[in-house]
């Protein structure tokens, strides 16, 4: 199963600075163990919300809204994809991220196995993921 850690936006995150050394080996350790464990498929932090831009759908329409946003509860600043056997192994690798602040939120991620066999994009998909080595493929 595929999990997505999410760190929310908060003001300690979103502050103009970058990581401390010792925030940025707490974090890289982790990490490692994370890879060790055979668990990590991607993990990144993001810039600051001011730097990013929404895109909004109305039909046709679509509308491009620059940071900064003024509801940054609901916002990303970094995260993790996990393979993982159960979502309580989701769980304990985030109880295990180095923080001293803030909130992760764990979600299940949806994989093609999950939608119906016999939709001809889900069969392109698995076609694709196939073609390309396993790109996206679940173990």
């Amino acid at each position: 199963m595929k999990y997505m850690i999410m760190l929310k936006a908060d003001p300690a995150n979103q502050a103009d600075r970058m990581p401390t050394d010792e925030e940025l080996n707490a974090m890289g350790a982790y990490n490692e163990e994370v890879i060790a464990a055979g668990a990590m498929l991607a993990g990144e932090g993001l810039h600051p919300v001011e730097t990013g831009s929404w895109v909004s759908f109305d039909g046709d329409e679509r509308v491009v809204t620059d940071g900064p946003f003024t509801e940054s509860k609901e916002l990303i600043a970094g995260f993790w994809i996990l393979q993982v056997k159960d979502r309580d192994e989701a769980l304990e690798w985030a109880r295990r991220i180095p923080l001293t602040s803030g909130t992760v939120e764990v979600r299940r991620v949806f994989e093609v196995e999950d939608f119906n066999p016999d939709n001809e994009y889900v069969k392109q998909e698995k076609q694709w993921r196939e073609e390309h080595d396993g790109v996206g493929r679940t173990a």
